[in-house]
């Protein structure tokens, strides 16, 4: 084996203890652990916490609080202790947890400036069009542009030898590791990956990924340790932890960590004890729904994100009228690649796990032309404004005239906006709506063009039309359509917020999921997909028509694309949309309530979504911790507080077992993604999120720092998962996926997908099925394909506080 050979294998050994991270202007939920996926979770956490100096378990006041309060049922926990050999009292157990400590280590000072110089260089070299000036060389790669232009850098000690190092990232670190043993090379290169794991992750999603800026600006992760051992080595860093002074510290191997922690037996009983709330309630709703008669035509259908923001207007609009409601993954099963009507870039609107495969734009339709003009008026108008606004505030000959003459303007905009954030922004809308949305004369070019000139293939033929089709109908079980069938997206709403997209779908890459929607209800509206449809078995009546809309997770608003909806169906349409707004009502009241604003409503959510000084304008995903995955009446006119996810399928429907072999390793595996993320910005926000937004600092429109520099800071921030410092909104559990169907059908689907049965045995989300044809009961999965039955676990101890209702928060 080569030492090139050797560098590049150690290279993506040790990367493996990174976890992929976006841009903060396409936020992707992942797991940050996922590197450690193949491990168990209580040795991947033990290991993390050793890395990054982190926690990977909530601390015991939280485990405190949550016992108190009646969320860990008694014998649930004394059950888990016991079988780990720990002392069975509560109390005793509490006391005896401990938190680790998480002081920095003070030898480390000389490995922090190789930190700061290096994130300097990132940050010049990974901008997307934030700074004015870009640095020079970028498009010869981060290496070659810092090996040209890093020897005038006066911070270096003599820079001047940079010159003298090979052009090739590899033979330099083949040059800069030469006194240094072979086998020393993937602890070398995961020490210094996890020194800035913020950065090494997105360096590492962006030179997997591609696109467009990578294509450019190219960097790879061999050219950021090129650059990082480069500058320890000038400012006389070790390159070799185990060199570095007084250190003793060594890592177990991977597999030796055998004892379960104490707080991993709290974790997984409070894990059970909301488990056991949502199966009791989905196995006595089984039996019911097995006895139900077909209720006959609903008044529409309405699609929604599986996304758990989705349950709580799902139910309130329920309880308006005949309305069947569907979760399915939000970016509708259409992986496409989405170009806006005069967007700068195509965005991929699917999740990382699925390849976008269809290039589609918004096109003009034929009968545009006046609405279409008004647009680009507008549109032009409000971009020479503000390229003039750019010029004399960056310009050296008008930037002081600029601000004395147009300070008290912006004064008293600033005011406005600060104390009547909502008002400033109703006289922003109002100007707004006096020009067209785009919308309203654009329609999605979802037909095949072959002489389309994309790097994708631009639309869809009908087969690929048709497959979509039916497979969202088949997910879902569907085998009556209503006179109105609606694919809601999903997208909030926020001003001044660097993290707005991690609000929005997360199926659509952090985009919002209206386009999605409108794709897949123009593909359903094709008279001749409709055919092929029929002939599939699809009983689609002739009066049924597909719309699109779009659900504003922080105002709980519902925008229906209407436009294409015949004269004949308008009846039934405003009373959809009568029945939306009093949905909203109700949604936005609870939605309230859970950020401390009782009573308030509709008006408070505007506010929310327009006060630029709002570090919470929505919980987001905060709070989830279910995933169902069965029909609808499993879970209608539960109250599931917005923590569960919910995929709408029918096993009756689905007897090759096909439809879950989508839903499992798809949804399933997105939904611990994002579980996950919640849970570890949850146990530590500084290591895991991005800290408090107040102190934020955005960089390059890729990311923020903490202050004025540093790592990057990718996950969830403070004000998204914490009510109040150490009072955690979002409880840190982990998924609890519950699926309706044969157990033996589901045992198949594991079989089949290695990927899903290592997560299940390494214990990073659990499954219980409960099964229609076994009398309703639920069974566990164990491990290695095996299962218990529920009645065979703990019960929860009647003498003692018992947990709360699934919809207690």
């Amino acid at each position: 084996m080569s030492t090139e050979t050797q560098i590049r294998d150690s290279i993506e050994q040790a990367a493996t203890a990174v976890g992929d991270a976006w841009p903060l202007h396409s936020f992707v939920t992942a797991n940050p652990l996922s590197g450690f996926e193949d491990q168990p979770f209580h040795g991947a956490v033990s290991e993390a916490e050793e890395l990054f100096d982190a926690d990977g378990y909530p601390s015991p006041e939280v485990f405190r609080r949550a016992w108190e309060a009646g969320k860990i049922a008694p014998g649930v926990l004394r059950a888990e202790l016991a079988d780990h050999g720990y002392d069975t009292d509560p109390e005793t157990s509490l006391e005896r947890m401990d938190s680790p400590s998480t002081d920095a280590d003070a030898e480390q000072t000389v490995e922090d400036e190789v930190d700061r110089l290096l994130t300097k260089w990132l940050s010049s070299f990974l901008d997307q069009g934030q700074a004015q000036w870009s640095m020079p060389n970028r498009e010869q790669g981060f290496y070659a542009a810092f090996h040209a232009v890093a020897r005038h850098d006066g911070e270096l000690p003599n820079a001047g030898a940079i010159a003298d190092l090979p052009e090739d990232p590899v033979d330099a670190l083949e040059h800069l590791l030469a006194d240094h043993p072979a086998d020393r090379l993937p602890d070398v290169f995961e020490h210094h990956l996890t020194a800035l794991p913020g950065w090494t992750g997105y360096v590492k999603q962006r030179a997997a990924d591609g696109g467009d800026w990578q294509s450019e600006y190219p960097i790879t992760l061999a050219g950021y340790l090129a650059v990082r051992l480069t500058l320890a080595d000038l400012v006389g860093a070790p390159i070799d932890p185990l060199d570095a002074p007084g250190t003793t510290r060594t890592v177990d191997p991977v597999g030796e960590r055998e004892d379960v922690p104490l707080r991993e037996c709290w974790l997984t009983a409070w894990e059970a004890s909301y488990r056991e709330e949502l199966v009791d309630a989905v196995s006595d709703a089984s039996e019911s729904h097995a006895e139900a008669d077909d209720g006959g035509r609903p008044d529409a259908q309405l699609v929604f994100c599986i996304d758990t923001r989705s349950e709580i207007l799902r139910r309130h609009l329920e309880a308006t009228g005949d309305y069947d409601t569907h979760g399915y993954a939000g970016f509708f099963g259409v992986p496409m690649r989405y170009e806006g009507y005069d967007a700068d870039v195509a965005v991929d609107a699917c999740p990382p796990i699925v390849d976008a495969q269809h290039h589609v734009a918004d096109r003009p339709t034929k009968d545009a032309d006046g609405t279409q003009a008004d647009y680009d008026r507008w549109s032009a108008t409000l971009d020479a404004g503000g390229e003039l606004l750019a010029s004399l505030k960056k310009n050296a000959a008008t930037a002081f005239s600029f601000v004395e003459t147009a300070g008290s303007g912006y004064g008293a905009a600033l005011a406005a906006r600060t104390l009547a954030p909502a008002r400033a922004a109703g006289l922003l809308d109002a100007a707004d709506d006096r020009t067209p949305d785009d919308h309203e004369f654009c329609a999605p070019g979802v037909d095949y063009n072959p002489d389309g000139v994309h790097e994708l293939r631009e639309g869809l033929t009908l087969d690929e039309k048709v497959e979509y089709a039916a497979t969202a109908f088949d997910l879902m079980g569907w085998e009556t359509f209503g006179r109105l069938v609606v694919f809601t997206g999903h997208a909030s709403e926020t001003a001044n917020n660097p993290f707005d997209s991690s609000l929005d779908c997360g199926a659509c890459a952090g985009n919002p999921g209206g386009p999605s929607a409108r794709v897949l209800a123009a593909i359903c509206n094709d008279e001749a997909v409709v055919e092929e449809l029929r002939e599939r078995g699809f009983d689609v009546p002739e009066d049924t028509v597909f719309l699109a809309g779009e659900h504003n997770t922080t105002t709980d608003e519902v925008t229906l694309y209407d436009d294409g909806v015949p004269a004949s169906h308008r009846e039934d349409l405003e009373q959809l949309r009568a029945d939306l707004d009093t949905a909203r009502e109700g949604a936005a009241a609870e939605r309230a309530a859970s950020m401390g604003a009782e009573g308030a409503g509709v008006r408070e959510t505007e506010r929310r979504a327009a006060d630029w000084a709002e570090t919470r304008p929505e919980w987001g995903l905060a709070g989830n911790a279910g995933f169902v995955v069965g029909p609808r009446d499993l879970t209608e006119g539960l109250d599931l507080d917005g923590r569960a996810f919910l995929h709408s399928y029918d096993w009756t429907t689905d007897p090759d077992g096909d439809a879950l072999a989508a839903i499992m390793p798809g949804p399933m595996v997105v939904t611990q993604w994002i579980n996950s993320q919640y849970y570890f910005a949850t146990v530590d926000t500084a290591v895991f999120g991005s800290g408090s937004k107040v102190t934020h600092n955005p960089v390059g429109n890729v990311g923020v720092y903490q202050g004025n520099g540093g790592d990057l800071m990718t996950g969830l921030p403070h004000q998204s998962v914490m009510a109040a410092d150490d009072d955690p909104h979002h409880q840190p559990l982990r998924l609890s996926t519950v699926i309706h169907a044969p157990v033996d059908r589901v045992t198949d689907v594991l079989a089949d997908h290695e990927e899903l049965t290592d997560l299940l045995d390494n214990g990073w989300l659990s499954l219980t099925v409960v099964d229609p044809t076994q009398d309703h009961r639920a069974f566990h999965y164990e491990d290695e394909l095996a299962w218990t039955p529920m009645s065979e676990s703990p019960d929860v101890d009647a003498a003692e506080p018992t947990a709360p209702t699934v919809a207690d928060d």
